[in-house]
C-alpha cells in the first residue's frame, strides 16, 4: 500500500525538506502551505522531478474549516492517510513576557498547539484501526525551547513546544493499540527562515557557541530524524522525543 503523508507548514525550512526526504523514501506527500504557494509548487516540481508523487494543499492549520478542507483534499487526491508531520509553526519577536499581548500569545497557541492538535484528530480517524484504516505514524515538531524555557525571548513559544510535548505523550499512549505511533522531534538551533521572522536572523550564527558541537543545524539533519522516525525502522518506537539539538 501506498503511504501518504502531510507535512504542515511544507514550503520550506523543515518541512520542505522533509517533504522532499520522504518522496525520495517512497512516500506520495501532500504539501501545506499558508500564503507561500509558489514554494510550495516549487516543493511539489522537485519530488515530481524526481519520480514521485505530490500535491500542494493550501490550507491555515489554525482554522478548523481550513483543517478539514485540507484533509478532504488529501483524501480525495493522494487517497488515505498514513502519515503526518505537524510541522507549521510560528515565532515572534523577541520580547519578554511583561510585554506579551494577548493577541500575541492567542496566535502562538492558536498555530503551534491548536494546529497541530486539529491535524492531528484528523490524522487518527484515518490512521486508527478503530476507523478502518491500517494504523500510521505521526511526528510532531517540538523544540528544544520546550526544555530550556527562551528566557527574554520566546518563552510563549517555549511553553507552546511544551504542549506539544505533554500532547506527543498523550496522544501517543490513546491511540497505541489502534497502530498510531506518535513521536515528537526536538530541533535545537536550526539554520532556517524562522529567526529572521522573530527578527533574529543571525540567531543560529550568534547563538553557536552555546551548542556542544560548535554549530547549528540543518533542515536537511531535522529531516532524518523526522523521516526515520515515520519509517518501519521505528516500529517499536512510540512516544518518544527525539533531541536534534547538537547537544544543547
Amino acid at each position: 500500500m501506498e503511504q501518504v503523508l502531510l507535512v504542515t507548514g511544507g514550503s520550506r525550512g523543515i518541512g520542505a525538506a522533509t517533504a522532499l526526504l520522504a518522496a525520495a523514501q517512497g512516500h506520495a506527500v501532500a504539501v501545506n502551505f499558508v500564503g507561500r504557494a509558489d514554494a510550495a509548487a516549487q516543493v511539489v516540481r522537485r519530488i515530481e522531478a524526481a519520480g514521485g508523487r505530490a500535491i500542494a494543499v493550501q490550507g491555515d492549520v489554525a482554522s478548523e474549516a481550513d483543517v478539514l478542507r485540507m484533509f478532504a483534499e488529501v483524501d480525495a487526491r493522494l487517497g488515505r492517510l498514513t502519515a503526518l508531520v505537524n510541522n507549521a509553526g510560528v515565532v515572534d519577536v523577541s520580547a519578554r513576557v511583561e510585554d506579551m499581548s494577548a493577541a500575541r500569545l492567542k496566535r502562538m497557541f492558536d498555530i503551534n498547539v491548536i494546529g497541530t492538535m486539529l491535524c492531528a484528530r484528523e490524522a487518527v480517524k484515518r490512521m486508527s484501526k478503530r476507523h478502518g484504516g491500517s494504523g500510521g505514524a505521526i511526528v510532531n515538531v517540538s523544540s528544544a525551547a520546550s526544555r530550556l524555557g527562551s528566557p527574554g525571548q520566546y518563552v510563549d513559544y517555549a511553553a507552546a513546544k511544551g504542549a506539544v510535548d505533554a500532547f506527543t505523550v498523550g496522544l501517543a499512549k490513546e491511540v497505541a493499540a489502534d497502530g498510531i505511533r506518535v513521536n515528537a522531534v526536538r530541533p535545537g538551533l536550526i539554520d532556517t527562515e524562522i529567526h529572521a521572522s522573530g527578527g533574529l536572523p543571525d540567531r543560529v550564527r550568534d547563538l553557536a557557541h552555546q551548542v556542544p558541537m560548535g554549530r547549528g543545524g540543518t533542515a536537511e539533519e531535522v529531516a532524518q530524524a523526522i523521516v526515520w522516525l515515520l519509517s518501519p525502522q521505528a516500529s517499536y518506537t512510540t512516544m518518544s522525543m527525539l533531541e536534534v539539538s547538537g547537544g544543547r
